[in-house]
């Protein structure tokens, strides 16, 4: 159902999922690297000039936990060395001062970090959700969030994959059931902004 529905600006966090180097320019679908930093930088400086919370998200890639698995997500032992800036945001994401920016450990950006404690001490309780990638940092934080009774909306073309078929399962089975799923443009109405 897309109804209309509005942000309350005050109450609402943007929450920006590892726009950094090693990840924005990997190979991503449906939505390339630099259109999510591109909607995601749109967004943040609506939400800022709504007085709204702008977070963002990032992950310390070499400490990610080993985990034993069938596929592990960490990069093999004879991998050459990250660069040096793999875990910075992209200078493009537009990260000001006034802005809260969390280092994670782990997929979600609740374990392991301080964001809960940020966001209800500025009595934030709705979130929209966007970055990279869509079903591994932005689902997982997700998840972490819809548990901990946020209200959540999700920036479809703010967010992207490996593959457009993984973007498109969260984006179509689950986001849904967890909270609103809309385009950038529609948010920035939802915001006052064209």
């Amino acid at each position: 159902m897309m109804s209309n529905f509005t942000l309350q600006s005050a109450t609402t966090a943007l929450i920006l999922i590892d726009l950094q180097h090693s990840n924005v320019g990997r190979a991503l679908a449906p939505y390339s690297g630099p259109q999510v930093v591109g909607q995601s930088a749109r967004l943040a400086g609506a939400f800022r000039a709504n007085g709204g919370t702008v977070v963002y998200v990032r992950v310390s890639v070499g400490e990610i936990l080993r985990l034993p698995a069938d596929t592990p997500m960490t990069r093999p032992v004879d991998a050459p060395p990250l660069p040096a800036d793999a875990c910075d945001l992209v200078p493009e994401a537009g990260v000001q001062g006034g802005d809260i920016v969390v280092t994670k450990k782990q997929w979600g950006a609740f374990y392991g970090t301080d964001l809960e404690q940020q966001l209800r001490r500025r009595g934030i309780r709705t979130l929209v959700m966007a970055g990279i990638a869509t079903n591994f940092g932005v689902e997982s934080t997700a998840r972490q969030a819809f548990d901990q009774g946020f209200e959540l909306v999700f920036a479809e073309d703010a967010m992207t994959s490996m593959s457009a078929e993984l973007h498109q399962f969260s984006i179509q089975n689950l986001f849904p059931k967890m909270g609103r799923v809309r385009s950038t443009q529609q948010l920035l109405q939802s915001l006052g902004k064209q």
